[in-house]
């Protein structure tokens, strides 16, 4: 500065004092972001474990009614056990008429009457057979047609027991308004308390919850869902 010069020098921040103010905010909010994405994390691990378990307990606690009674029964393939109990339901009088759905197309109603020693007469006169489902959609879909054309209103429905609630919601989809008796076939593997302790049937419990958490989803978004009948796949291809 010059004698007499009164212009004040300027005052010039550290660039690096700049730099350094600017990313203060973003790592504190870099921080705050992965805390609760940690938070969120943990409790959605949570949420999907208390799922499971109480999965788990409706599953295995599952029992089927002492003296079921409904307008029809279905049985959705899987095993002979879910068949054989059907049959027997049929000939109490449990209901007037079964379908047993999702049979695959090279099996005959002769084989089944054999495997399950049902009677002729009685496969002759109310049982019906279908080929057309695929998986549990293709189940649902399949006994709704059946449902309708033979204007019932109520239905027992007989399956695995932790395959139940996953055909009860495909069934209620598909169906709201239709009266679905569940009537659970228990699997041997789920019958003692330490079946947690069976890698096979912990591997049986934690797919079908997978399969359910997909199921409700796929329900409600309408994401992803699919037909699953045979026909259905026929006539795209075609």
């Amino acid at each position: 500065m010059t004698m007499g010069d009164t212009t004040p020098n300027p005052i010039h921040q550290d660039p690096e004092l700049d730099h350094r103010a600017g990313l203060a905010p973003r790592r504190g909010l870099i921080r705050r972001l992965l805390r609760w994405g940690g938070f969120a994390c943990v409790l959605t691990m949570a949420l999907v474990f208390g799922g499971f378990l109480r999965f788990a307990d409706s599953v295995t606690t599952l029992k089927p009614p002492a003296e079921p009674k409904a307008d029809a029964i279905v049985v959705l393939t899987g095993g002979y056990q879910r068949i054989d109990q059907a049959v027997e339901l049929l000939q109490k009088g449990a209901g007037k008429r079964l379908l047993i759905s999702g049979v695959h197309p090279t099996t005959t109603p002769r084989q089944i009457r054999r495997m399950t020693q049902g009677s002729a007469d009685l496969f002759s006169c109310c049982v019906d057979i279908g080929h057309d489902a695929i998986d549990t959609i293709g189940n649902a879909e399949e006994a709704s047609n059946w449902i309708h054309a033979n204007g019932y209103r109520s239905v027992i429905v007989v399956t695995n027991n932790y395959h139940m609630p996953r055909s009860l919601a495909e069934l209620s989809y598909v169906d709201p308004d239709i009266e679905f008796i569940p009537y659970p076939v228990v699997n041997s593997d789920l019958k003692t308390r330490n079946w947690f302790t069976d890698p096979n049937a912990m591997r049986v419990m934690l797919a079908e919850y997978v399969k359910v958490l997909l199921a409700g989803a796929r329900n409600i978004t309408g994401f992803g869902r699919h037909t699953g009948l045979r026909s259905a796949s026929v006539s795209a291809a075609d």
